[in-house]
């Protein structure tokens, strides 16, 4: 079992949804922990607007999930790039901002469209964005090149 279980961590897709997998429990643990028990009113005036709930406890936990995600795939995920954590950083909050506003979207879908519970709206918006995000951070946040992605995950190492 061991052996096996060493086997498949070598597979950076694998650790990519490990990572990735953290990341969410953290950011979906922090967004029920808000939703329950924090904001607890349906909606809230910020800047003239009203903000439901559900939209701030996502704004928070989403920040939480995204720097817990950054570094584990820094340091677990995409070990071999070689550009500077700055760098990194910024482009992996870039791609963070948009799959921000993915999710915003998703989830008021979710909640608004087909009534789904907040708690259970966050787990499927999460799942419907995390493959596009493993091949952009791959590419983007950490430069490393596509064309390499079978032999990367060939279990052979990475």
């Amino acid at each position: 079992m061991a052996s096996y279980i060493k086997k498949i961590t070598r597979n950076q897709v694998v650790r990519f949804l490990l990572s990735a997998g953290l990341g969410f429990l953290a950011d979906a643990a922090s967004f029920t922990i808000l939703v329950r028990h924090v904001f607890l009113s349906r909606t809230y005036l910020i800047a003239g607007f009203n903000v439901r709930n559900y939209s701030l406890a996502v704004a928070i936990s989403f920040f939480i999930g995204v720097v817990v995600n950054f570094l584990m795939s820094r340091y677990i995920v995409f070990t071999e790039s070689r550009i500077k954590l700055s760098k990194q950083f910024f482009r992996f909050a870039s791609v963070a901002v948009v799959g921000f506003f993915a999710t915003q979207f998703l989830l008021n879908f979710f909640i608004s469209i087909l009534y789904f519970e907040p708690s259970w709206a966050r787990i499927v918006t999460a799942f419907s964005l995390l493959s596009a995000s493993y091949f952009i951070h791959k590419a983007f946040s950490f430069s490393l090149s596509l064309r390499h992605h079978a032999a990367a995950n060939s279990g052979s190492g990475s």
